[in-house]
């Protein structure tokens, strides 16, 4: 069940009659208290501005005394005026001012008083106007906020925190960084809901994992759950470099000067081993789920390698399993925000969302379907609820072939082993684009064509018992969907889109900061495969995933590689494919060996989440003719890169 109340729906024809026989008789009040959606009845060009400087309670950067984070604020003067408050949007950031927001890289401006006069995206353009505040919080050692940024950590989750607290009465404010002058929030009921994409996003994940009242909902975009799925993979280093690097990126000059035991504790705390420290539980924010009672309107790129789709997928789960409300969009981007892809429909729910969670509007959002899906390019489906009642995780096994390296997939357990050597110049899509064909730097397994669609919705797990040749190795698992099709190109640098050079326009706008953006369109590409889930391992986690040790070349151990969640069907005609490779170049770096690894097909499975169960599965391959040939040379989506080591734009 939901974890705080909901709002009440009436249901029977008696109180249906009731209610509108009374509707003639409603009082302002009482009508307002019946809308089904907020209007832009306020002005946004004399909405006030104002900064306040909340106190943490924290010391980041010992200089003996306690941070103060800056809040910007934009909200309507009318209510204050009617003696009525209002609710508020929130967006605490570490990138205002060193990188930008949006797919314009917005930074926010300020007048010679030092209020805000262009706050980045939409937000405050379309939601003050329609009578809600929005709050822009620097995160603490950023902007013009105190402290250091310790990325995920205590500071930044309390830095923002503080500012709910604030909201609430529960916290100081101040009218200036460093001044006596104290500011209390009368103005607004204390209702928030916090949003953002990636690092900001990430920041909503983390306060609402603290239980914080007055924190409403929140909207996580392409967001991070547990910092250290962020670096590593069960010890496999998605990056080469650590916590310490990104702190640095957006650190404001005043804090790179004074957080220098900050940045030592990031780095002693981040050991490039990938075993796990208590830096990442302190990041790690699904343990906490069980604390949330926000609801949740989840968004994420399922072709996300920049904040790999785990995170979404591990998340969900957890909020599910402690009955959060939960509400989530699925696309087949990269790393983009909603506002970028679906720009029309993603501002209306969200409008109706916050209208529901914060305002108490009874729109009906809660009774539509749970999920979002983008199921080819600017076409979407929904889900009554996701993962649908009837996913079941479904063992699948490879099998040898009468080739070495193209073998089967299938219900029954295989036989024998396969060998590969690990190639740390290769991805993942050159290994599919040759699945048909031996070549010594993977193994792939193949379903003859599907005489049905086959579904995957939600997070997979695959097994593998491999005997390495030397002391380190890393393993990479990847699904699928082989057959033609038009994709977003999500390798592209827009990872999915194009940005145009006309305007739409969301909300008011002034002189200093517009509501009109650019649009943008699809960008696809013609493919005949698609790697749709991928994972990836240490061997040397096989015993303990928080820690690695070294091989013993020879030996034979067995460790379990979990996929990023997905949703995604292969359909009739198509054949589902699982990679067993090593390094997968640029997605995770390579081990300090060069192994050739023997993998023991009867010890080595996939359990993946199908829609319908290993029934289906047995429908979708039965009747399939057994001579049909595996595919050869295909061609896909270039080799995807994340260079980029910043979780923003």
């Amino acid at each position: 069940m939901p974890k705080r109340t909901r709002f009440t729906i009436w249901r029977s024809l008696a109180t249906l009659a009731v209610a509108a026989l009374m509707a003639a008789f409603l009082t302002p009040v009482a009508a307002q208290a019946a809308r089904r959606e907020s209007r832009p009845v306020y002005s946004y060009a004399h909405a006030i501005r104002e900064a306040v400087w909340v106190d943490t309670g924290l010391d980041g950067d010992g200089d003996g005394r306690t941070d103060r984070v800056a809040a910007d604020i934009v909200r309507p003067a009318e209510p204050a005026r009617q003696g009525r408050k209002v609710p508020v949007i929130m967006d605490a950031s570490p990138y205002y001012s060193c990188c930008g927001r949006g797919n314009e890289s917005q930074k926010k401006t300020y007048d010679a008083s030092g209020r805000v006069v262009r706050m980045p995206l939409f937000y405050d353009n379309y939601f003050v106007p329609r009578g809600y505040a929005f709050v822009g919080v620097d995160l603490a050692g950023t902007n013009r906020s105190d402290g250091c940024v310790d990325v995920g950590g205590r500071s930044d989750i309390g830095s923002a925190k503080a500012v709910i607290d604030w909201l609430n009465g529960r916290a100081k404010g101040y009218t200036s960084r460093t001044g006596t002058t104290t500011v209390k929030a009368t103005w607004t009921n204390g209702k928030t809901g916090m949003i953002g994409k990636s690092w900001d996003g990430t920041i909503a994940n983390g306060v609402a994992a603290t239980g914080v009242k007055g924190l409403r909902t929140i909207v996580p975009i392409s967001a991070i759950s547990s910092w250290y799925d962020y670096y590593f993979a069960k010890g496999a280093p998605l990056y080469d470099s650590g916590p310490d690097w990104l702190s640095d990126a957006v650190e404001s000059a005043d804090a790179r000067a004074h957080c220098a035991a900050v940045q030592k504790k990031l780095v002693d705390g981040a050991p490039r081993t990938g075993d796990w420290t208590g830096l990442w539980t302190e990041r790690d924010y699904v343990k906490n789920a069980s604390k949330v009672k926000a609801s949740v309107f989840l968004v994420h790129g399922m072709q996300d390698l920049n904040v790999r789709t785990k995170h979404f997928g591990q998340w969900w789960d957890a909020l599910a399993r402690h009955g959060v409300e939960r509400k989530i969009w699925l696309s087949q981007t990269g790393h983009v925000d909603p506002f970028d892809y679906r720009r029309g429909a993603w501002v209306d729910t969200l409008h109706r969302w916050f209208d529901h969670e914060l305002l108490g509007y009874a729109n009906g959002i809660d009774r539509e379907p749970m999920a979002d899906i983008e199921r080819h390019p600017d076409q979407w489906v929904t889900s009554t609820v996701w993962p649908p009642r009837d996913t079941q995780g479904t063992t699948l096994r490879p099998a040898a072939g009468s080739r070495a390296g193209v073998g089967t997939l299938g219900l029954r357990r295989g036989q024998g082993t396969e060998t590969f050597t690990d190639n740390p110049a290769l991805s993942e899509t050159d290994w599919a684009a040759r699945i048909g064909t031996a070549t010594p730097e993977k193994a792939g397994f193949l379903t003859e064509p599907l005489t049905r669609d086959l579904r995957l919705s939600g997070s997979s797990k695959v097994t593998v018992t491999a005997t390495p040749t030397t002391s380190t190795a890393h393993l990479s698992a990847v699904l699928v969907d082989l057959g033609p099709g038009t994709i977003r190109d999500y390798a592209d640098d827009g990872e999915g889109i194009t940005t145009l050079t006309d305007r739409t326009c969301w909300g008011a706008s002034t002189t200093g900061d517009s509501a009109c953006f650019k649009a943008t369109k699809a960008r696809t590409k013609a493919v005949d495969y698609t790697v749709f889930s991928r994972g990836w391992a240490d061997l040397g986690n096989y015993a303990d995933t928080g820690k690695g040790v070294p091989l013993t070349p020879g030996k034979a151990y067995t460790i379990t590689l979990d996929l990023a969640a997905t949703d995604h069907v292969v359909p009739k005609g198509h054949r589902l494919a699982l990679i067993v490779a090593g390094t997968d170049k640029d997605l995770i770096d390579p081990p300090s060996t060069t192994p050739t690894l023997t993998v023991d097909l009867a010890r080595t499975s996939a359990r993946l989440p199908l829609v319908g169960g290993p029934a289906a599965f047995t429908r979708a391959t039965s009747g399939t003719a057994s001579t049909a040939p595996a595919p050869t040379s295909l061609e896909g989506v270039r080799s995807p890169r994340t260079s980029q080591r910043l979780p923003g734009n």
